[in-house]
């Protein structure tokens, strides 16, 4: 039986220019799983972040016909473009994409002839926008209860963020680490109140 981890592992493949698996083409694995689109997102921590609030909504995306798709880098949104949407699966497109890579999606989603009006721009990125919809003092409660403490107040006194302001010194703490943005990409969104979503996921959750 297709599943979506499958479907995602075949794309991937495809992505980086290798053969596809043992498991299906991509397009019969669509087909099984009844896909009709696909959300594009820059990196994991976006990805936690998309699954979370979809799982907070009472909603089971896969089960709607949409795949959840995190490509590695915003470089690689004319690959996933072509290879999901109009000239690959004719799969609807979507996402997020953070203000500063607003031109590579524009040119790759333009290369694959999917509309960009359908892609929701984060004003830096989405770690920026939680943290703004959450507040700086709530998002160091749950620093301290993740049991990261310690190393944000190492991180307060380097050099270089004296003076900063908090909601940019949390910003950057989050990506000081492997898999920290990914594992606070969903705490964030689990404690956000759910009338404060950031409009840019909020938008994109609607969409589907």
């Amino acid at each position: 039986m297709a599943d979506m981890k499958a479907f995602r592992n075949e794309v991937d493949r495809r992505a980086a220019g290798g053969p596809g698996g043992p498991g299906g083409t991509a397009r019969e694995l669509a087909a099984a799983l009844g896909l009709r689109t696909a959300v594009l997102l820059e990196g994991p921590s976006d990805f936690a972040a998309v699954e979370a609030l979809a799982a907070r909504c009472g909603r089971d995306l896969a089960a709607e016909g949409v795949c959840v798709v995190s490509m590695g880098g915003a470089m690689n949104v004319a690959r996933y473009a072509g290879l999901l949407g109009p000239p690959g699966l004719g799969l609807r497109l979507t996402g997020l994409c953070d203000e500063g890579e607003r031109g590579f999606y524009a040119r790759g989603l333009e290369r694959a002839g999917a509309p960009s009006g359908d892609f929701f721009v984060c004003a830096a990125d989405l770690e920026d926008e939680l943290v703004r919809a959450l507040g700086p003092e709530r998002v160091e409660e749950i620093v301290r209860a993740e049991g990261d403490l310690r190393a944000w107040q190492t991180f307060l006194n380097q050099p270089a963020q004296h003076g900063r302001p908090r909601q940019r010194q949390l910003r950057r703490f989050l990506g000081t680490k492997k898999g920290r943005k990914i594992r606070y990409g969903r705490l964030l969104v689990e404690a956000l109140d759910t009338e404060r979503v950031p409009g840019p996921l909020d938008d994109l959750l609607r969409s589907l």
